[in-house]
């Protein structure tokens, strides 16, 4: 007994000892003790839990955890997971073409991406959703999320969703199919001389696509820059497009914890495309690479930015292995974007100079006699076709919708029509 107690003694004297060796400004635990700690709950819920449960099983859930703790993008992926991330860069999958991100706790929707499953079933920017199928998100990652949302084509899912302004929960019944998406739409706005560009996401082509319909556009005396439901996607193409405007000064930089490793992306004036007077279109659904846009454009005061404050994602994430065949990964977040003021986007959005709500325009009686007028036109247009009559219209750009903005869209779209509005001021300011 006594050697034992003198074993004791020496044991703690010689962790005493090291632990005084340590440097400690607080009371806050030494990192021995701190693994120490861990390693003893470990070892104790694997000995004790009611259900038998393996070693690597206990340390994986350690592991989704600990980065689920630490923000809504951080996350452990597992072998499972990490295959699957892997499909989702490299290959087909079937999903919904939605957006999610994690908002207060609860798994929200960013945007539904334009003309997908979920854009065309009635997915909104910033629903709530409360169940995948039979699945209560509470508590769920992101990355659970998304996996349980995607699947083989052709297959349904159901999405139960809270939605401002809805007095109780909606089932959205969607069916999954391949996610193919056009990101950039260039369109003339009717009757003016002003340029519409649409930019659903931020892929490899977006660059070169706006290049090419800002030089097609040889007429144009200004633009329109749509945002709005734009998650985001590649930094690179948001700092492409930037440049087309700006010509010289900070775009973003990248910060992480060491400030010695901050990272600027700074326009050139051989990439500036465009003096033309410019609004950007944005929303609760634009995030990420759409908020880097707008906050750029917005700070370099290139652009009027226009609509409803933006989702608030400026954060950067890196998928690092954890083991040596790299088939267990995590997603870690490592910098935040600053905007070129100096502002972070994470968390605080960028917030229009202009707020415009979702909507309808509000029309007075004489706005109310041109669209009945107009319709009326339609309606005539159509029974002349009927009996074999053409209609020969006087702007050739009305022969293809698909190139141009219609007055009945404008007309059904409040934030649009303010962007015009404040444009048209724009160009006349500027002569």
């Amino acid at each position: 007994m006594k050697k034992f107690i003198t074993l004791s003694l020496l044991t703690f004297s010689l962790i005493t000892n090291l632990n005084a060796n340590e440097e400690k400004t607080s009371e806050e635990p030494t990192r021995f003790e701190s693994l120490s700690k861990l390693t003893k709950v470990i070892g104790t819920v694997e000995k004790y839990y009611v259900d038998e449960i393996k070693l690597n099983e206990i340390v994986n859930k350690t592991l989704k955890g600990l980065m689920q703790e630490l923000d809504a993008h951080s996350s452990f992926l597992d072998q499972k997971s990490s295959k699957e991330m892997s499909i989702q860069t490299k290959g087909e999958f079937g999903g919904l073409g939605i957006t999610v991100g994690m908002r207060d706790a609860a798994l929200t929707v960013i945007s539904p991406i334009d003309d997908t499953p979920a854009f065309n079933a009635g997915i909104k920017s910033e629903d709530i959703i409360l169940k995948i199928d039979d699945n209560a998100t509470l508590n769920m990652t992101l990355d659970e999320a998304v996996s349980l949302m995607r699947g083989k084509p052709g297959t349904d899912i159901t999405l139960t969703v809270v939605r401002k302004g809805e007095t109780k929960p909606l089932n959205i019944k969607i069916t999954r199919d391949i996610i193919k998406i056009q990101s950039v739409f260039a369109k003339k706005i009717q009757d003016e001389n002003l340029l519409y560009l649409r930019v659903s996401s931020f892929d490899s082509k977006v660059v070169d696509g706006l290049v090419d319909a800002i030089k097609e556009a040889d007429w144009a005396k200004g633009i329109v820059l749509d945002l709005r439901n734009n998650p985001g996607g590649l930094l690179s193409q948001a700092i492409g497009v930037v440049d087309i405007f700006v010509d010289n000064g900070v775009i973003v930089s990248q910060k992480g914890r060491d400030a010695a490793d901050e990272e600027k992306f700074e326009a050139t004036k051989a990439n500036t495309l465009t003096k033309l007077p410019v609004v950007v279109l944005v929303n609760g659904g634009s995030a990420s690479a759409s908020e880097i846009v707008s906050g750029a454009l917005q700070d370099h005061k290139r652009a009027v930015i226009v609509g409803q404050k933006t989702f608030g994602k400026g954060s950067v994430q890196a998928v690092l292995p954890i083991n040596e065949d790299r088939t267990e990964n995590i997603k870690l977040t490592i910098a935040k974007y600053y905007l070129p003021s100096g502002r972070t986007i994470q968390a605080t959005g960028v917030t229009p100079d202009i707020i415009a709500y979702d909507g309808k325009v509000t029309k007075n009686e004489n706005d109310d006699f041109k669209i009945k007028e107009a319709d009326l036109k339609k309606h005539l247009e159509g029974e002349l076709e009927k009996i074999g009559d053409k209609v020969e219209k006087k702007d050739d750009e009305l022969k293809d919708d698909k190139k141009l903005v219609s007055l009945e869209k404008i007309e059904n779209d409040n934030q649009l029509n303010t962007s015009i509005n404040i444009l048209k001021s724009l160009i006349i300011m500027n002569k």
